[in-house]
């Protein structure tokens, strides 16, 4: 009997863990419950992004930087030329720096031609050799100019694209030269207009002619300027003057750009913005004066009163100054 009964009860344990229950129905497939949904509050998340849906959703994924095959980023050429231009300032600004510490810096600590001729000397190699010269002064500069006349070429051609250069005015066809679709000409762009040919001159008497005597380069230094200041005076101290003059006032006013401090770059509102932009064209006329002047003290001051070469030396500086065009035959 009471084997039967223990039978019996086997039997209705086995039944009752083979014969599925309400519970297991239940159960997904990993063995856990499945609870019925309750009421949740809709997050504010959940409602913006039913109205406006995400950019990044699977039917508007988001789209790769497309880059050429060279790798960059596809930029418009006027960000490509205005970035050229600008770096390319840094570097040259770099070499005019050292110029003038050796040509007016100097002299002024030393107050002696011969002595600050030693220096010159010293540093020269550094910036007037290979591959220095090429690095800091002859590809910046190119770099420089040519970006500068392709940005005004590129947004001149914008400018036409933008508002038609097919049509005909007074009754002729708009030229490439017509000043309809070139951009204005700022006050910085002028002033290297004016620089160009100023140092170009500049690098040709100090540089080109040079060359073509015994001893090239090595004939230069402060003391063939000095004598052009003591034979030449009025076209020494004329030519230097605008030199300097017009020099510092671009780089001074192109930095002034490129750190956002011009007059023009103001971006306080109102009654003050004219106040602000009177402080700020004063400020870096005042800064490039400053500039301006410690270069002449000690071009002018020292350089410019250190006298005529003597003997072999300053007659091949005659010379030399006598193969500038147009004025040298008179020099």
């Amino acid at each position: 009997m009471a084997c039967s009964q223990k039978n019996d009860f086997l039997a209705s344990r086995a039944d009752s863990s083979i014969t599925p229950t309400m519970a297991d129905y239940d159960r997904n497939n990993n063995g856990l419950q499945e609870l019925e949904p309750s009421p949740v509050e809709e997050s504010p998340l959940g409602s913006k992004e039913d109205y406006f849906p995400s950019q990044h959703t699977p039917e508007n994924p988001p789209q790769p930087t497309r880059t050429t095959t060279l790798g960059l980023s596809q930029h418009s050429p006027i960000w490509y030329l205005t970035r050229i231009q600008r770096y390319s300032s840094y570097v040259f600004t770099a070499y005019g720096v050292a110029h003038i510490v050796n040509t007016s810096i100097i002299p002024l600590l030393t107050a002696s031609v011969p002595e600050s001729n030693r220096y010159l000397l010293l540093t020269r190699p550094y910036y007037q050799g290979i591959p220095a010269e090429p690095l800091l002064i002859i590809a910046p500069l190119w770099a420089h100019v040519l970006s500068g006349v392709a940005l005004r070429i590129v947004r001149r051609n914008l400018n036409a694209k933008r508002y038609g250069d097919s049509g005909e005015k007074d009754g002729s066809k708009r030229s490439f030269f017509s000043s309809d679709f070139w951009p204005r000409v700022s006050g910085v762009s002028k002033l290297g207009l004016a620089f160009l040919p100023l140092l170009a001159g500049h690098i040709f008497v100090n540089r080109a002619i040079p060359q073509q005597f015994p001893g090239g380069q090595s004939n230069v230094n402060l003391s063939y300027v000095a004598h052009a200041f003591a034979k030449h005076p009025v076209v020494s101290y004329v030519g230097f003057s605008a030199l300097i003059g017009v020099g510092v006032w671009h780089m001074t006013w192109g930095w002034a750009k490129w750190l956002g401090f011009t007059p023009a770059q103001v971006t306080v509102q109102g009654g003050e913005r004219e106040v602000w932009q009177k402080r700020r064209w004063y400020g870096i006329n005042a800064l490039a004066a400053a500039v301006a002047g410690l270069w002449m003290a000690g071009g002018f001051g020292v350089v410019g009163r250190g006298g005529l070469a003597p003997g072999y030396m300053g007659k091949m500086y005659d010379q030399m100054y006598q193969r500038i065009p147009v004025v040298g035959q008179w020099l």
